[in-house]
């Protein structure tokens, strides 16, 4: 393939916007290009190198992930990648998102080869104006040990004047992590100040921070950037 994964999705977006065509069928346009008969063969082929089950294999109940990219970088994809992983082994997920549709994130499924139905009883959206910390406890509060839950993104927690700071939040998100065995993914941005010619990939100094946060409470962190992928420990 002539770009990372992440790189030709979005030329496929692009190329739906431009000419008007439905996702799908961009998807496959950009494959046909790669040489490939389909765009599931060509995620097929991607499967074959693909870091997130490599990556979800490293993940334990209680963990709280950070997964930080500059926009169009495939932090979302990596989240719903880590997710597919999760609904492959049996155990439930939610993604909340206080910016896409219901309808986005299926798209984006079918981006990266996933067939949303073979999931569907494994996987909630809630895109509620109300997500913060303690909304999420009470949604997640009916769920399994083991159970995937994505929260897109960190620094939206606490856009709202009455929501307890942003520290306070994950604080209390990582107690409720453990004590239910759940892991949390926080996708986040990086700042703008992120220069790509001192270093290949963002890292953790590198997390916009709008309000106060010890980012130590975070276990494991993966921050992309034009196909590079750097996953570690955060303590």
């Amino acid at each position: 393939m002539t770009a990372p994964i992440h790189q030709l999705k979005r030329q496929a977006r692009l190329l739906s916007r431009r000419e008007k065509m439905p996702l799908h069928q961009a998807l496959a346009t950009i494959a046909a290009r790669q040489g490939f008969a389909s765009w599931s063969l060509l995620m097929a082929k991607a499967a074959e190198t693909a870091p997130a089950g490599r990556l979800f294999a490293q993940l334990s109940g209680g963990d709280l992930v950070l997964i930080g990219a500059r926009p169009g970088h495939g932090k979302t994809l990596m989240s719903l990648e880590l997710a597919v992983e999760a609904m492959k082994a049996s155990r439930r997920c939610v993604f909340f998102s206080l910016e896409y549709t219901h309808e986005d994130v299926l798209d984006r499924f079918r981006a990266i080869g996933a067939e949303p139905a073979r999931f569907d009883s494994l996987f909630t959206f809630d895109n509620s104006d109300a997500i913060c910390a303690d909304y999420i406890v009470r949604a997640l509060e009916s769920e399994t040990r083991g159970t995937l839950a994505v929260i897109d993104y960190l620094q939206l927690l606490d856009q709202r004047r009455e929501n307890p700071d942003l520290m306070t939040q994950v604080r209390a998100l990582k107690a409720f992590a453990r004590d239910r065995g759940f892991i949390l993914v926080f996708i986040s941005q990086i700042h703008r100040s992120f220069d790509q010619t001192k270093k290949a990939c963002p890292g953790i100094g590198d997390v916009r921070l709008p309000n106060p946060l010890d980012l130590s409470l975070f276990d494991k962190a993966c921050f992309l950037h034009n196909g590079d992928i750097r996953f570690h420990a955060v303590n």
